[in-house]
């Protein structure tokens, strides 16, 4: 029998509830320690440990960078949480480690295994839609608002918040993956909520995003138009509709993909019934394909690594800039 893939996950928030118990549920994989970020004795511990293959990474993406390095030149394979830290500076120093090492490197990109978008991803595959045309993507989410999430990281840009690292980032890298390479043409970004109390009640400013929108542009010259929040009054199912010449499908909530032609009739597809958290059901999926690739039992053909992370983080530094040139405040 192989030997299980033997995990540290560092990160007390998504790191501690999703990822290790979605890691300790899968078959070839044992789970040998669960650290805080917060606790860089603990970190260094844990990234120093010999009875490990793989470390996996989810701390706010200022730290990023320090984390992976140390796993990577203890001669870890590594799972690094998106937006793949907090610049492009991060992402390239992490992408050279990671050639240093030549140890698995690959971005937590879970999304990747939706069943949803991978349903997309065949129909793309098979030209069901013909030549695709545009894209159109939407995602109001009121979950910073009702309740009101308190000022953290997450709202603080030196620290690499914002949430066009925290959705933007999963975004552009599904859409890299269904169309090719992708070019920002313009960018928007909003805070609409602009201070919040701490956990300790103190009020706080907001300084980054929590609202965008984007067009982008395919090498095959698609427009792309991406339009998210997280701070709506009231949270609306998302929704992807990609038009092309033999058809369009549209995708809601990433569990009804329906496409539809000139002729009345539709193909619809359902997803299997979610957890509750979104993250579940890709997260258990994609957890086997690390398993995988950490065995050497699969390829990386198609799996996201290092070099499609430094890829989405110099799109997202693009939009950010070029937001700037318009006068948006991030």
């Amino acid at each position: 029998m192989t030997a299980p893939v033997r995990i540290g996950v560092v990160g007390s928030g998504f790191g501690a509830r999703v990822v290790a118990p979605v890691f300790a549920a899968t078959d070839g994989c044992a789970v040998i320690d669960v650290v805080s970020a917060r606790d860089a004795d603990e970190v260094a511990r844990l990234c120093a440990r010999r009875d490990l293959d793989l470390v996996s990474v989810h701390v706010p993406p200022f730290l990023h960078a320090e984390v992976v390095v140390r796993a990577l030149d203890a001669g870890h394979a590594v799972l690094c949480d998106k937006p793949f830290g907090a610049n492009t500076g991060d992402a390239q120093r992490m992408v050279d480690a990671a050639a240093t090492a030549s140890q698995p490197a690959l971005v937590n990109f879970e999304f990747r295994a939706d069943p949803a978008r991978r349903q997309v991803a065949d129909l793309l595959d098979a030209g069901t839609l013909g030549t695709i045309e545009r894209v159109s993507w939407t995602h109001w989410s009121a979950g910073s608002r009702r309740p009101l999430r308190p000022h953290g990281w997450l709202f603080e840009r030196a620290a690499g918040g914002g949430w066009l690292g925290a959705w933007g980032s999963h975004a552009l890298d599904t859409l890299r993956w269904w169309l090719g390479d992708l070019t920002v043409v313009s960018a928007h970004l909003t805070t609409g909520i602009t201070e919040r109390p701490d956990r300790e009640g103190v009020l706080r400013a907001c300084d980054a995003e929590d609202g965008m929108t984007a067009s982008l542009r395919t090498d095959a010259g698609v427009i792309v138009t991406v339009d998210s929040t997280f701070a709506a009054s009231v949270t609306i199912a998302p929704r992807v509709v990609i038009a092309g010449s033999e058809g369009v499908a549209e995708v809601v909530a990433d569990r009804r993909v329906t496409v539809r032609r000139a002729d009345p009739d539709r193909e619809e597809w359902t997803a299997p019934t979610t957890d509750g958290d979104p993250h579940l059901v890709p997260m258990r999926a994609w957890a086997g394909v690390v398993r995988a690739v950490v065995c050497g039992e699969r390829s990386l053909a198609g799996v996201p690594t290092f070099a499609d992370g430094l890829v989405v983080r110099t799109l997202l530094d693009r939009m950010v800039a070029v937001a700037a040139e318009r006068g948006d405040g991030r």
